[in-house]
């Protein structure tokens, strides 16, 4: 990896996963002080895990795993506020995990597979032993040395041989050439039926016209969510084929993960994240649901960043083409993840992909795919319009009220210049005191729906490049918050979460 990779000064995220970086982590990354996400995972960097990592105050995601890195980890990384992921594991790490700062809620799957490292007992390592005869140090270090080289080798040839085993049997599931750190241990029929008590209708937590969706508790503790293809749909097969396809080649902090799946010839599943807020639907249309503007705009800012990778952060680029409030799952921080891949189309270098069957969800389908089946990469940022539309209004694409030639698109436009105050939801409109009245709120508001309106377009090449609705949405954030809580230009932090309060400026 080149020093120079520190002169992007801007940059928020950086994926370098899976390629054949060796070496190590340059020094120069502490100069990206925006930075909140990093993948560096599963390639051939060794060194150490650098201190400068402690200097990116905003970081929030950080895994190098699978490498041949060494070294211990930094107490300092306890000042890092922000982080929430932090994988380390597959490495040859040695020492002690820090036990404070975000490390509280991190878990044993971030540091497994390092021979070296002891802590806490929550992260299933061993505990670590206080030195106090310092003159028996060699003699200690020989004597837990030579069984570990014992137990090494018979590690390694069992590896060997499970490789092997799973070789062979591939065809089994088309997830388990999965990266270690998200596949879990091959699950059967049967471990599913036990997981969910035999598809028992207290636990199906979602419906679809292709699958249904089972919460399932497994014997080792895992929770997931359980995805079973309706095989009596003859294109539930394609479906699931697509969907392990895609799923298994992309990584984002806002896609639900895959974790593994189940296949035989009768019987089709996906083993996937459990998400404990739901979707999306039910948080904005169910009656005793309330989301507030900022929840709202940082659900659309996940989602967008989700699309945005999508189209641009793969080898390929990839067409959702559901993009609909049922397909966005909502973790316990109610950080917004896409989910659905069922339908979804890979575009090849033309960037065009006419489709013979149109499938999709009236109402968020784009013009040109509902009429053509032609699909790009705007077909989603289409649909990303109206769910934005949807999200401000709380009026759904399929409301009765749109009938005829009145639709969603055409009622938020014929309002937005002289009557937008009478399309939003009156939730977003309450006063909370007297200086958060409307001239804040409807600065914001107004560059969201006429975002919406750029991206819903009629003509394709006039809507807007998912990476320029992230970035303009972002700003509107920025703004929002810092008019909100009377912060200096500049002087809001990234990582600001509503509910805010004044202690959120920086000082």
């Amino acid at each position: 990896m080149p020093p120079e990779i520190g002169n992007m000064k801007s940059a928020m995220e950086i994926s370098l996963s899976k390629n054949q970086f060796s070496g190590g982590i340059p020094s120069s990354i502490e100069q990206l002080q925006f930075l909140t996400y990093i993948d560096l995972s599963n390639n051939k960097l060794d060194g150490q895990i650098i201190q400068s990592f402690d200097s990116l105050k905003e970081l929030e995601h950080l895994d190098i795993s699978h490498n041949n890195i060494s070294g211990s980890i930094h107490p300092s990384f306890e000042r890092l506020a922000n982080l929430r992921y932090f994988n380390v594991s597959f490495n040859k790490l040695s020492g002690e995990i820090p036990d404070g700062g975000p490390f509280k809620n991190f878990t044993a799957d971030f540091f497994i597979d390092n021979k070296g490292l002891c802590g806490a007992s929550r992260f299933k390592v061993e505990v670590c032993k206080k030195n106090e005869h310092k003159p028996l140090v060699n003699n200690r270090v020989l004597i837990y040395t030579l069984p570990s080289i014992a137990i090494v080798i018979v590690a390694i040839t069992l590896v060997i041989k499970f490789t092997r085993h799973r070789r062979a049997t591939s065809s089994f599931s088309p997830l388990l050439n999965m990266p270690l750190h998200l596949a879990h241990e091959r699950i059967s029929y049967s471990d599913i039926v036990r997981a969910t008590s035999n598809f028992d209708e207290e636990n199906l937590i979602g419906r679809g016209g292709l699958a249904l969706v089972y919460k399932g508790v497994f014997s080792d503790k895992l929770i997931a969510a359980v995805k079973v293809f309706n095989l009596d749909v003859q294109s539930a097969f394609k479906s699931f084929d697509t969907e392990c396809q895609i799923m298994r080649n992309i990584r984002h902090k806002n896609l639900v993960k895959v974790i593994t799946s189940c296949s035989n010839l009768d019987f089709r599943a996906l083993v996937m994240e459990y998400m404990p807020n739901g979707n999306l639907e039910k948080w904005l249309h169910s009656p005793n649901s309330r989301l507030n503007i900022g929840q709202r705009l940082g659900i659309m800012i996940d989602v967008a960043s989700a699309l945005e990778y999508l189209h641009r952060g793969c080898s390929s680029s990839i067409v959702h083409c559901d993009i609909k409030p049922n397909n966005i799952l909502l973790d316990e921080d109610m950080i917004a993840r896409v989910s659905d891949f069922g339908i979804s189309k890979l575009l090849m270098e033309d960037q065009k992909t006419p489709q013979t069957r149109t499938l999709g969800t009236i109402g968020y389908m784009a013009p040109e795919y509902g009429s053509a089946g032609l699909v790009t990469t705007m077909v989603d940022t289409y649909s990303f319009g109206i769910l934005l539309m949807e999200m401000f209004t709380r009026k759904s694409p399929t409301n009765e009220m749109f009938s005829g030639e009145l639709t969603m698109r055409r009622w938020v436009s014929e309002s937005f210049h002289n009557y937008i105050m009478q399309i939003i939801d009156a939730e977003l409109l309450k006063k909370e005191d007297e200086k958060t009245v409307s001239l804040t709120h409807l600065k914001s508001l107004t560059l969201i729906i006429g975002l919406a309106l750029e991206c819903t377009a009629d003509v394709p090449e006039e809507r807007l490049d998912m990476k320029v609705v992230l970035k303009r949405l972002k700003v509107i954030k920025t703004e929002l918050t810092t008019e909100l809580l009377g912060c200096g230009n500049g002087n809001l932090p990234s990582h600001a979460v509503w509910p805010l309060n004044h202690d959120t400026c920086r000082t």
